[in-house]
């Protein structure tokens, strides 16, 4: 059963994991060549830094691609096919889970490739240090934990999602009637904003500085 599943969701799924591929493997060698005309040390880990966002969006979105890929074919066929099998439906969710959970696999090696590729390419200054493994780590923690959050959003019906995205949208707007035409002080996102993003935050993983060289 999980074969069969892992193998119609690999069809669903291989063009977004070929293109986050691509972009992992590349995103440290972009960052590399971006800071290889730095003037010292410092300017070096600055400018690696300024890439350090990049790791966390792409671990964002991969999550997010494969998580909406594991559910296309159920939305597709209007949940038929699972309705059928003799399976719980907890089951057949833990299936499809695993499924996607292992599609995260060749993105995080090519992540890991790329930051090996840079770190032993002998343009790091003196003093400075590759953390290829660290920053692979946190990365695939990171695209694991949206992978999680995205895979629960989409497993639930068109209605449920769009009220959450409704929900969302109109935070957003509340805080632009208060800020530009009720002309307050008032911030109602910031303190969900620190509590998913900043510690203990749920999604504090995303937060923070992504660095593959550092002192």
């Amino acid at each position: 059963m999980f074969e069969a599943i892992l193998r119609t969701q690999w069809k669903a799924t291989r063009a977004m994991v070929l293109l986050t591929t691509i972009l992992a493997f590349g995103l440290p060698l972009a960052s590399l060549q971006g800071a290889r005309d730095a003037s010292s040390a410092q300017q070096f880990v600055i400018t690696m830094q300024a890439w350090g966002g990049g790791y966390s969006v792409l671990a964002a979105l991969l999550g997010l691609l494969v998580a909406l890929a594991a559910w296309r074919p159920d939305h597709v066929g209007q949940h038929v096919y699972a309705l059928s099998l003799p399976i719980p439906r907890s089951r057949y969710a833990l299936f499809r889970f695993g499924a996607g959970a292992a599609f995260l696999a060749p993105t995080v090696v090519a992540l890991l490739l790329g930051a090996l590729v840079v770190t032993f390419s002998g343009a790091v200054p003196e003093g400075l240090h590759g953390y290829p493994l660290a920053l692979t780590l946190r990365f695939a923690f990171a695209a694991m934990v949206a992978y999680a959050l995205f895979f629960a959003i989409a497993s639930s019906t068109s209605k449920t999602a769009g009220t959450i995205i409704g929900v969302m949208v109109g935070l957003v707007f509340a805080q632009y009637l208060l800020s530009v035409v009720a002309d307050t002080n008032t911030n109602i996102l910031e303190p969900i904003v620190n509590f998913l993003l900043y510690r203990p935050g749920v999604l504090s993983v995303f937060a923070g500085r992504w660095m593959l060289i550092d002192v």
